[in-house]
């Protein structure tokens, strides 16, 4: 993964998981698969990144984990939306859209910029 990419990746990680659980409780490999689907191969997601940031969200309290069986009747760790991640996923996406906004604006400009 080059900087750039790493970078960007660090500062949406969160942000992205919880879009990825506004559909309902994913387990990790769930996450990872969303993920995978929605953004690859701009950002790649690895385990080792994903699962300290499902354990920020809980700790923050904007997800909640729950023991349930996967498809394939195997003991897996579901995260859920709390009703706080709900409201934060909601106000971070505007918040995200309007910085992206603003970013594509700048690198279309000319290099002079007048106000």
């Amino acid at each position: 993964m080059t900087r750039l990419n790493a970078n960007l990746l660090r500062g949406t990680l969160e942000l992205l998981v919880l879009r990825a659980l506004v559909g309902g409780a994913r387990h990790g490999y769930g996450i990872l698969e969303w993920l995978e689907r929605a953004v690859a191969p701009a950002l790649l997601v690895e385990e080792g990144t994903l699962y300290p940031a499902l354990h920020r969200l809980e700790a923050d309290g904007w997800i909640r984990a729950e023991w349930g069986a996967s498809e394939n009747n195997r003991k897996a760790k579901y995260y859920r939306l709390t009703a706080e991640g709900k409201r934060r996923v909601a106000s971070e996406s505007a918040l995200f859209r309007e910085y992206a906004d603003r970013v594509v604006r700048a690198l279309a400009a000319e290099s002079e910029v007048t106000p």
